[in-house]
């Protein structure tokens, strides 16, 4: 039985395994070869076709994993019983989820319906550098599998976390190795610090409106949480000296840059008075600085300003290589750090050293720093491309950073909804626009009008006519 002519032209032709796979894919379809038939052996195969063995056996085995073929040890491969093909269905009318808290953290990872994702924190698919991780991929494969086939160290790759030391020092922050933890992404690094820290009933501060993610964690930990307004400097020291005065702060959590949800960033007068209470009232900081690699321009680093073991420096990857490569980091003391680690190898052992490889090959690349700048470039022409669209629909905007991903805003006009700003998202998510209302950004869920907007996605003319339209509606 010959099913085919193998042609050997490389460079030109599919290769030889490809061109047997093909075909005698084909000949099944084709009912050449019907359910049950034993096909020749590897052999036989072989010899009929001029192929190595080799080959055909790469070639059966092929099929074998798509469900073509079967084979059992010490017998012939044989056609599989092929199921008849999917009768055709009507698709459901598409129905907008509702919109809560559980779908803003978790449901929408998994729902790609929606077309505007003004909400969401993640950079635009097109916009990752998607070849830097295409040659990353490449070398990662040349790997031997005896290399990454056992658990990671506990702290994670080494290499990353060198190149991780060397890259804090042109922050001025200063840390070897050792003091560094991978962690699965930087939301692990912030869980893994709350469960160290803090105990159930155990009181925490954070910034108002702060990360939503994080009060999910210190929620689910037991965790007291007060917040502490933001303000163009950093944080409200009177409310903050209030809150340390009146209960036993143990810990504070804070994004030093381009703050999500406001985009807001640290001055160094900001900086100091908050190092300064910290000592003070000898309460931990926790610094998120997930985005600094966004910055146009240097802001002032807590980890780097304070003395040791005043502050834990969480940050990761997700905005400066891509979010679904889950790496991110904790740098802390010696003492804590051993701390840290013990709890990440209860919650999960270690982490990806895949993914941890991956990443360090797109940072060892040389052009990531050329995508990076242009990331900051297009982000920049974005910020003012949505503040222009903002100001033309009479919204207020509270920071206007020029960097980073978002921006927080509301109509200067409340419009008036029964279930405020949740119950206009889900009017928005019925047109197939995600928004993600300020209420979720605050401890207390407190409804002031205001919104996160990501600007990567916020330039869409249906996002803003929504809103006039919701306007008008009012009004009528």
């Amino acid at each position: 039985m010959q099913l085919f002519i193998p042609e050997r032209h490389p460079g030109r032709h599919p290769t030889l395994v490809d061109q047997t796979t093909l075909a005698i894919e084909r000949a099944i379809h084709e009912r050449t070869l019907r359910s049950g038939m034993t096909l020749p052996s590897v052999r036989q195969f072989a010899r009929d076709h001029g192929l190595s063995t080799f080959t055909v056996v790469a070639a059966y085995n092929r099929l074998v994993a798509r469900g073509l073929l079967q084979s059992r040890p010490g017998s012939d491969f044989r056609v599989a019983r092929q199921r008849p093909p999917a009768r055709a269905r009507t698709l459901p009318n598409w129905e907008p989820p509702p919109v809560g808290p559980s779908w803003l953290l978790s449901d929408i990872f998994a729902d790609h319906s929606i077309s505007i994702k003004a909400g969401c924190g993640w950079l635009p698919p097109d916009w990752h550098n998607e070849s830097g991780l295409q040659r990353a991929l490449r070398q990662l494969a040349r790997v031997p599998v005896s290399q990454i086939a056992a658990y990671g160290h506990p702290l994670g790759y080494q290499p990353l976390r060198e190149h991780v030391a060397q890259r804090l020092q042109g922050d001025g922050l200063e840390a070897v190795p050792d003091q560094i933890l991978l962690t699965h992404g930087a939301t692990q690094a912030l869980d893994i610090a709350a469960r160290t820290l803090l105990r159930p009933g155990d009181h925490a501060a954070v910034e108002m409106p702060c990360y939503a993610n994080l009060l999910q964690i210190l929620a689910i930990n037991g965790v007291v949480v007060h917040g502490v307004p933001r303000t163009p400097d950093g944080l409200c020291e009177k409310t903050l000296r209030s809150l340390a005065a009146q209960y036993p702060l143990r810990t504070l959590f804070v994004t030093t840059v381009l703050q999500n949800p406001t985009g807001a960033s640290f001055t160094m007068t900001g900086a100091f008075r908050l190092l300064q209470l910290a000592e003070q009232h000898n309460f931990v900081v926790v610094e998120d600085d997930v985005s600094r690699e966004l910055l146009l321009e240097p802001r002032p680093s807590l980890a780097a300003l304070a003395n040791p073991g005043r502050v834990v420096y969480v940050s990761g990857f997700s905005k400066s290589v891509m979010p679904s490569l889950r790496v991110g980091y904790l740098v802390s003391t010696p003492d804590q750090l051993r701390q840290f680690a013990r709890t990440k190898m209860s919650l999960g052992l270690t982490s990806a050293e895949i993914m941890e490889r991956a990443v360090y090959q797109v940072l060892c690349d040389g052009r990531h720093s050329a995508y990076l700048r242009g990331v900051r470039e297009r982000l920049r022409v974005a910020h003012d491309q949505v503040c222009q669209a903002m100001e033309a629909a009479d919204f207020e905007i509270a920071h206007q950073p020029d960097a980073g991903l978002f921006l927080w805003a509301r109509p200067r006009v409340p419009i008036a909804h029964e279930n405020g700003t949740i119950g206009l998202a889900a009017e928005a998510l019925q047109s197939g626009i995600w928004l993600a209302p300020g209420a979720y950004f605050y401890p207390d869920g407190r409804d002031e009008g205001w919104f996160r907007f990501n600007v990567a996605y916020s330039g869409h003319p249906r996002l803003w006519k929504f809103f006039r339209d919701a306007a008008i509606q009012q009004t009528a």
